[in-house]
């Protein structure tokens, strides 16, 4: 007997594998991964700063789909603060879609079944 056979079979007796599961779980979990992966990328978050005067629209794979300025703050003689503003707003927008994706994975995670996973 291999040592393939060997590490299967104490997978088996563990209760873990394909198996247990009635499938192949690296699999189904590569399906549900993919599947999360798609999802975000179709997903939406918006980010903002300045009381909204700069929004970003980003995608939940993190993305940038659009920036969208309020003309009272395009002031030419503060370059920086718009600077400031449409960087404030990315980290926003930014830190909602990784929260999108913690949700979504944690999901994925808890579904698997999987020790110090759920």
């Amino acid at each position: 007997m291999g040592k393939g056979a060997g590490r299967n079979r104490y997978l088996r007796r563990a209760g873990t594998g394909p198996a247990a599961s009635g499938g192949n779980p690296l699999a189904a979990a590569q399906e549900l991964i993919a599947k999360a992966q798609q999802e975000l990328a179709e997903a939406t978050v918006e980010g903002s700063a300045g009381g909204g005067a700069v929004r970003v629209t980003m995608s939940g794979d993190q993305k940038i789909k659009g920036i969208k300025i309020d003309p009272e703050v395009a002031n030419p003689e503060d370059v920086e603060l718009l600077e400031e503003l449409i960087m404030a707003a990315i980290a926003d927008a930014s830190a909602r879609a990784a929260e999108l994706q913690e949700r979504s994975f944690a999901a994925i995670a808890g579904s698997l079944k999987l020790p110090g996973l759920g």
